[in-house]
């Protein structure tokens, strides 16, 4: 009896097991169905999901957490048009993903079939790359090059578009496992001259601080960082992404800078003399008003992606090159600096302008989590959603290990938190991870309660439930006269109950002298996900702030008593 040949699909889901997949994050459909048949004899473990973007978020925290790449596979068309808003998070916060879509058999390519979309023209500009295959013959090269791409550099998100004809017909080619990708170059450690160039610089700073962004979590720059920062006597801050590279319970840490970082980070960056951005990107979050931002210190930028060079600012000297390389090669170049009396300043600022609430009033966002951080927080997994819960975390909740904090960054994605939370989750067994959402975005993703539940992922879900779009509330307060449009989320379900509709373990707070209890009972429960949702003041702000388009020196620290102009930046 003559064996038949493998399908193209059969052959896809083998690249995938030689690539060291562990688990697949999809959605069936039509024009997908010869490789979720494939899966069926697999060493891959493939997780139905409730929604493809849900599907991309998962992916997204999986690779977050792990550092390997995130695998989506969902069907043509809607399908796979549903997986653009996870592909733009990844590909703004620089996150490896590889996003398999089916499409419409190759005889019907661009006669608008049956749920056809052209997902490649749709994806371009969310990916680093997306290939249409045309030939089954291409499926083990296509996949190579595409997890390549994907892990490599400066990580992003990768889209293979698969007609179900070649994935339903024969695939004889065989595996691949050498590269050509000419001109696709990365860059490794930085030119020596340069790196003498920066020492120098370095050397004569007495005001130095180290600007820390995601670079250096992708890289694991973070070890590095801090024997410069310590040989340097250096005061570090970092980006919402960057947390976690660099523990930010150390001494010279500052916390987070930019539109809502510590006001002691951004008088820090405001005063220095030297900046140095290692793994970050200058963005408007973090310079707010540019013409002002840093003007007369020296600016030193280290990054993989020689595209971010002179993009926003133009530095004085720029490094090309792997975070982790470029620190460890300018450790021997330099030495102690002189900043003695640069980081009494800086305590004096830590002092007078610490991070802040009112004890009374109602319970409060930052309370809550700030018992989260106290009771075990910093040494879970945190991912994060969107608004006001996200800067809460960021500045109450203590990041100080890598690849601990799952954010939306760029892209800023409500619905992003809790599908990540599960990704993050399944790709680290036996960590704990607290998922932090607002009531907002918690309701853009909560049908993947239905997966947690079912795959039993011992996830932890901290609702911040205001009853508004917070950040929205927050700006039409400040910017708008309070005029109040489209951000009161009156209608919110019972979160409790609808926890407990899919078989989640649930619990509600509303009082400050219950939060270390339910806390503490969630923390310990492990039988699969459970929720706490937090019943917090309604019309809290978030403080300090920066306007978007101000300067770093119009920082506010509370809540202004006159009337503010509309910012002139964006959101």
């Amino acid at each position: 009896m003559l064996q038949r040949a493998p399908t193209g699909g059969e052959i896809l889901i083998r690249c995938l097991e030689r690539e060291g997949v562990e688990i697949i994050y999809g959605y069936s459909g039509g024009a997908a169905m010869p490789i979720f048949d494939a899966l069926i004899d697999a060493k891959v473990k493939l997780v139905l999901v409730r929604h493809e973007q849900g599907a991309t978020h998962m992916a997204d925290g999986y690779a977050r957490a792990t550092g390997k790449c995130g695998v989506v596979l969902v069907t043509s068309g809607p399908g796979a048009t549903n997986t653009v808003t996870g592909m733009l998070t990844a590909m703004m916060d620089s996150v490896p993903m590889v996003v398999l879509t089916g499409q419409t058999i190759t005889s019907m390519l661009g006669k608008d079939a049956f749920q056809e979309a052209d997902v490649t023209g749709i994806t371009y500009p969310v990916t680093k790359h997306s290939y249409l295959v045309k030939s089954a013959a291409d499926i083990p090269r296509i996949v190579k090059e595409a997890f390549y791409i994907a892990q490599s550099g400066r990580p992003g998100p990768v889209l293979i578009d698969l007609p179900k004809d070649i994935t339903q017909g024969p695939c004889t080619a065989p595996f691949v496992d050498d590269i050509n990708l000419p001109g696709y170059e990365v860059p490794g450690a930085a030119d020596p001259a340069l790196l003498k160039k920066a020492a120098a610089l370095i050397a004569k700073s007495r005001k130095p601080v180290l600007y820390v962004g995601h670079g250096a979590v992708i890289s694991g720059a973070g070890p590095a960082i801090m024997k410069l920062a310590e040989k340097l006597g250096a005061p570090i801050v970092n980006t919402l992404l960057g947390k976690g590279a660099c523990p930010e319970d150390h001494p010279l840490h500052q916390g987070m800078l930019g539109m809502h970082g510590t006001a002691y980070a951004n008088k820090t960056v405001t005063h220095c003399d030297m900046i140095f951005a290692i793994g970050a990107r200058w963005d408007d979050r973090i310079t707010g008003k540019l013409s002002e931002f840093c003007a007369n210190a020296t600016k030193i930028h280290c990054d993989i992606d020689v595209a971010e060079f002179n993009k926003v600012v133009r530095p004085d000297v720029c490094l090309a090159g792997d975070a982790k390389t470029v620190i460890e090669d300018l450790l021997g170049l330099v030495g102690k600096l002189d900043t003695t009396e640069w980081l009494k300043e800086i305590g004096t600022w830590r002092k007078a302008y610490p991070l802040k609430y009112p004890k009374k009033g109602g319970l409060r966002a930052q309370y809550v989590l700030d018992r989260l951080d106290k009771l075990g927080g910093r040494d879970c997994i945190l991912t994060t959603d969107v608004g006001q819960h996200q800067m809460w975390a960021a500045q109450f909740c203590r990041t100080t290990k890598n690849r601990h904090w799952l954010s939306s960054g760029g892209a800023g994605t409500m619905g992003y938190g809790f599908p990540a939370a599960i990704g993050a989750a399944m790709a680290v067994p036996g960590k704990k991870v607290w998922c932090i959402v607002g009531d907002g975005g918690f309701q853009m993703t909560l049908m993947e309660l239905a997966t947690a539940a079912l795959q039993k992922v011992p996830v932890k879900i901290l609702i911040i439930n205001n009853s508004y779009l917070g950040m929205i509330r927050q700006w039409q307060e400040l910017f708008f006269d309070n005029r109040i449009s489209g951000a009161d989320l009156e209608g919110n379900p019972d979160f409790v109950k609808l926890a407990q509709a899919y078989g989640v373990k649930a619990w509600r707070v509303k009082r400050a002298g219950d939060v270390d209890k339910v806390l503490k009972a969630a923390m310990a429960y492990d039988e699969g996900p459970c929720l706490v949702e937090a019943e917090v003041v309604k019309e809290d702000n978030v403080f300090p702030m920066i306007p978007a388009g101000a300067a770093l020196k119009d920082m506010m620290i509370e809540r202004p008593k006159h009337k503010l102009d509309k910012p002139s930046g964006s959101t």
